[in-house]
């Protein structure tokens, strides 16, 4: 594979005359969050294109394409290069793969460094296109060293307003807090678990989110093993115990209910205080023992 001839001059190209070769299905929030962004601040970077004829292939950018053609733009800035169309895939695989890393492992990073130059929250914001309260709760997040509730936001687990209110709680109310985000129908469903696993191992692990080398990890001893069989055996004797006491007490009531309403002067009385019934369940339960 060649290595492609590229020329660093932006030019401004009719989008009708730009092919998509390589055309993506892609998220409909997270486009209206670009289209919204280039609406706000503009285009941060030129699309790349290779020319083919009279015509474009698009190598990368098909959202910023996509996001210029949904508000109206006619033309878009573009880096023009020369390169077979084989090169062109490879490298929209590339621009790609390296984007969505820089987004899951800088972003954070970047946004506290920007704030540590000295720049505001409204000014950061601004310069990325993040929403001001998106910007002002990864701060916090930051600040605080909120590791784990960071890269929880980041994944799209809870929102970041819920993770702010998580970090500044007190560890006594952070199910108040889930509680308040599932009645303001931010967390439902697999999210609202997930939030709960998250505050727990939080609560246990601490803020900071570590990662642990698989091949470093210490084997289970004998011993540990026994514990942990010794402790799921002790659970299933528990709830043996309280099965047993809950037949014990089922067979007492079944026997005392069939004495009484074997009795024609407590059914009588029963009658005339209306409560001669019995619940269905019973009430068969009450008959078989007695036809036994």
């Amino acid at each position: 594979m060649s290595a492609p001839d590229t020329t660093m001059a932006i030019v401004s190209i009719p989008i009708d005359l730009i092919d998509v070769v390589n055309p993506r299905a892609r998220n409909r929030r997270v486009f209206q969050e670009m289209m919204d962004s280039i609406a706000k601040v503009g285009l941060k970077r030129p699309i790349t294109v290779a020319r083919r004829g009279e015509r474009y292939d698009l190598v990368c950018g098909q959202g910023r394409l996509e996001a210029f053609r949904e508000l109206g733009q006619s033309s878009i800035p573009a880096v023009i290069i020369e390169a077979e169309s084989e090169d062109c895939l490879v490298m929209g695989l590339v621009e790609n793969i390296a984007r969505r890393q820089h987004q899951s492992l800088e972003l954070f990073h970047d946004i506290g460094g920007m704030e540590q130059r000295g720049h505001s929250d409204v000014d950061i914001a601004r310069k990325t296109g993040l929403s001001l309260e998106y910007a002002r709760g990864v701060l916090r997040l930051i600040n605080k060293g909120e590791t784990r509730l960071l890269k929880a936001v980041e994944i799209g687990q809870i929102p970041v307003s819920v993770a702010v209110d998580i970090a500044e709680a007190e560890e006594a109310d952070t199910q108040r807090v889930l509680q308040e985000a599932y009645e303001r129908k931010l967390l439902r469903g697999h999210s609202l678990l997930a939030a709960k696993r998250l505050v727990e191992n939080r609560q246990r692990r601490g803020k900071k989110a570590k990662t642990r080398d698989r091949t470093s990890a210490r084997p289970m001893s004998v011993d540990a093993l026994l514990r942990t069989y010794q402790q799921d055996v002790d659970k299933k004797r528990v709830l043996v115990r309280r099965a047993e006491a809950a037949r014990s007490r089922l067979l007492f009531i079944t026997e005392a209910l069939r004495e009484l309403f074997a009795d024609e002067g407590f059914v009588n009385l029963a009658r005339a205080e209306a409560l001669h019934t019995l619940p269905r369940g019973m009430d068969e339960r009450i008959r078989g023992e007695a036809n036994r």
